[in-house]
């Protein structure tokens, strides 16, 4: 008796290692962490694939979006520094997300008509994403582990990270800092200026 619990332990632990070989949770996630983001490829709101190294050389925001939240009115600032600083190598990278609360329920269609008709959104929308839990967005999880910045979880909607010319992590601002806020836009302007 004693001999068969042990042996259907084994195959057990054989079958869950098996399975978790075959598991969809990236490789690198440890080497995710050095804060570049070029190594990622991500899904725009059409499905569409993205390297984000095709951003080299720009300034990015990148923020978690949704629209029946509290914070969802800053998709108004988030245009108007878009406008701004576009045409001095500035973009907003933005992924849509229902993590908090279900304030994101629509479809990428419903998502992508919303920002456009509420706020003329123009910067890239993304693929609805998850930035909680362990099947958060690869991105994500070197976001919110870069070194140069506070780490932790994403808290809210509207969480930015400002990125770097040479992908790097620069800084992290939390939901309730709004986008054409002065901390903002000057930390914008330096990271254009170098």
């Amino acid at each position: 008796m004693r001999h068969s619990i042990i042996f259907l332990l084994v195959i057990l632990i054989s079958f869950t290692a098996y399975n978790n070989s075959f598991s969809s949770k990236p490789i690198n996630k440890g080497n995710s962490m050095k804060g570049n983001i070029y190594d990622f490829v991500v899904k725009d709101i059409d499905g569409k694939n993205v390297k984000l190294s095709d951003y080299k050389g720009k300034v990015l925001l990148i923020v978690n979006v949704a629209s029946k939240c509290g914070y969802t009115p800053q998709y108004e600032g988030l245009q108007k520094i878009y406008n701004q600083y576009k045409e001095k190598g500035f973009e907003i990278l933005a992924f849509p997300c229902n993590d908090f609360r279900g304030q994101e329920p629509g479809s990428n269609e419903e998502i992508k008509e919303f920002c456009e008709a509420n706020y003329g959104v123009s910067f890239k929308l993304f693929d609805k994403i998850k930035v909680l839990g362990d099947d958060r967005l690869p991105l994500y999880d070197m976001l919110i582990n870069s070194d140069s910045i506070e780490k932790g979880d994403v808290k809210w909607n509207f969480e930015k990270f400002l990125i770097s010319k040479d992908g790097k992590v620069e800084s992290r601002f939390r939901s309730k800092v709004k986008p054409e806020s002065e901390e903002i836009t000057s930390a914008i302007e330096q990271l254009l200026s170098k």
